[in-house]
């Protein structure tokens, strides 16, 4: 009977969910959130798109002793509240920082969530002036090419290499789990080379060359669309746009 009420008080306080739960992520029509190594996780949203159709869009959250960073938004407000709220009640973890890293909508869309939970955003200040000139959701606090943050009693990285997909775009790096999410500069597995409206083709396998070079331990990297791979991912993507710089 002891037992039976102690399980009862400690499902109440944690909100209806243990942490122990995380391991099973969560799965709706228009959210992913999946574990991929043991303190990251990737979640996965959904921006329809008039060129793509439906397109799943990926972001990062890494975590350690109550505490969370989250690397772009989900592509709504609705979407990101479910992020922030799965990140609070399910991994029991003060989101401590959004990081945007470009400024495309895919990146951006939910911040107005984020600020309203006074979660604060981070970006370049490239990122900065972009998304005010496009009139999209504007990160508040700005840095120039290299970040680094503390979550729990680990290292997060954000960090400007060169230009690709954006003239703005960085990756987020997480050294305790040898983790990447490389955003819309990386890409995954035969994709084709996307979005081009804002890119900077001729230096973006350049770009990605000096990121692998940078972080030869990667372990895991998370592209902005598509499948996780390992460092398989950035050769890809160097490959795909030598190609470009030789025609």
């Amino acid at each position: 009977m002891i037992r039976r009420y102690l399980f009862c008080f400690l499902f109440m306080i944690s909100g209806g969910s243990f942490a122990q739960d995380a391991d099973k992520g969560l799965k709706t029509d228009n959210l992913i959130i999946e574990k991929v190594k043991s303190h990251v996780f990737r979640h996965v949203s959904y921006f329809k798109s008039e060129t793509f159709g439906r397109v799943p869009c990926n972001g990062m959250i890494v975590y350690d002793n109550g505490e969370a960073i989250i690397f772009d938004t989900p592509v709504d407000d609705s979407t990101s509240l479910a992020v922030i709220d799965w990140v609070e009640n399910t991994l029991q973890c003060k989101v401590k920082a959004v990081i945007a890293t470009h400024f495309h909508e895919d990146c951006v869309a939910g911040l107005h969530s984020f600020h309203k939970r006074a979660i604060p955003s981070y970006a370049t200040n490239k990122t900065i002036a972009a998304a005010k000139k496009a009139k999209f959701p504007v990160p508040q606090k700005g840095f120039k090419d290299r970040m680094e943050l503390k979550v729990g009693d680990r290292s997060v990285i954000a960090e400007f290499n060169g230009e690709g997909h954006t003239r703005d775009n960085i990756i987020g790096y997480f050294p305790s789990e040898k983790a990447m999410f490389g955003g819309c500069l990386i890409k995954e597995l035969n994709a084709a080379k996307g979005n081009l409206a804002d890119a900077n083709v001729e230096v973006w396998s350049e770009t990605v060359s000096k990121i692998k070079m940078k972080y030869p331990d990667t372990q895991i990297v998370i592209p902005g669309h598509g499948d996780i791979g390992n460092s398989s991912l950035l050769d890809y993507t160097v490959a795909l746009f030598e190609v470009k710089k030789q025609e």
